[in-house]
């Protein structure tokens, strides 16, 4: 296919079908000689802290190329400004993408398939604004339109067999999550894994049923360069959306790994519980995709 391919199984266009190499993208589950690391930065300037969370694993080269499309997805999902703490933090955002037009990158398309009507999200959260205001024609923000999705298969899903992903996501040489770190009401928590339902079509509701299974086979098949968490205020309650500021907590903290596994047994830490509390953090721990004791990660920073 001419580009390295993060979507495992088979792509469906029509009548035919194009294999799809199997390569994790997060780098695969840490093995016993190589543990999983995460980076943790804490500061009230969160350009500064995204910066330095990222330079703990060797800087965004170590994970964006020259010449790379790359598409990162953060949750821009609902009507609610930043101060809310229902989608990510437009510095977070727009600090990353001016850190991959840094590293090279030939394009940077920001994105999310949002709940709320997506020209009132895009605007209220900062985010459209943010993006635009790095004036460079290699990045943008793009609409998903719905007649973009193709299908994929999923041959670990042990409740999702197929997908519908995003094209453009699907046709991306990196993919860099930037979830915010919040409640939810059906996944207790909604952290990396959960934000890449925001690149996929067809019916989400459907999700929800057996929500747990079916995080985790997403990641079997959407794995992301590199996550990172955007705790600079977490929505305590009434997530995903909320409204009310009496929710937030400010933290001021930003956490960045390749293990999403282990980014979100850490965002869970937040929240006064452990990943093995949460559905899906431990249905993907248990299917090989990440580790879910923190013990055995390598914690950088804090």
């Amino acid at each position: 296919m001419g580009r390295r391919c993060f979507l495992t199984g088979s792509l469906k266009v029509g009548a035919s079908a194009l294999a799809c190499a199997s390569l994790p993208f997060y780098g695969g589950p840490a093995s016993a000689a190589e543990r999983s690391v995460l980076a943790v930065a804490t500061g009230r300037n969160y350009r500064n802290i995204v910066i330095d969370a990222v330079d703990m694993l060797g800087g965004l080269g170590s994970y964006v190329s020259g010449g790379d499309r790359v598409v990162i997805k953060p949750n821009i999902g609902w009507d609610r400004t930043p101060e809310l703490a229902a989608n990510t933090h437009p510095t977070v955002v727009k600090t990353v993408a001016e850190m991959c037009l840094d590293a090279g990158a030939k394009r940077v398309t920001v994105l999310d398939r949002t709940c709320n009507d997506a020209r009132r999200t895009y605007v209220n959260s900062g985010i459209k604004a943010a993006v635009e205001g790095i004036k460079d024609s290699r990045v943008k923000m793009e609409y998903v339109n719905m007649e973009r999705f193709v299908t994929i298969k999923v041959p670990r899903g042990k409740k999702l067999k197929e997908l519908e992903v995003y094209r453009t996501v699907f046709n991306a040489d990196k993919l860099i999550n930037i979830p915010v770190a919040k409640d939810h009401g059906l996944s207790t928590l909604t952290l990396s894994m959960k934000n890449l339902m925001g690149v996929i079509g067809g019916r989400r509701g459907s999700i929800h049923i057996g929500i747990n299974q079916k995080l985790a086979d997403i990641s079997t098949v959407i794995r992301p360069d590199l996550h990172i968490l955007d705790a600079t205020r977490i929505l305590l309650n009434g997530g995903p959306s909320s409204g009310n500021i009496r929710n937030v907590k400010v933290l001021n903290r930003v956490v960045a790994g390749t293990d999403p596994v282990a980014v979100d047994s850490y965002g869970a830490t937040l929240f006064g519980m452990k990943g093995s509390d949460i559905g899906h953090i431990s249905a993907a721990h248990k299917m090989g995709l990440g580790e879910i004791n923190l013990s055995r990660v390598t914690v950088k920073g804090g």
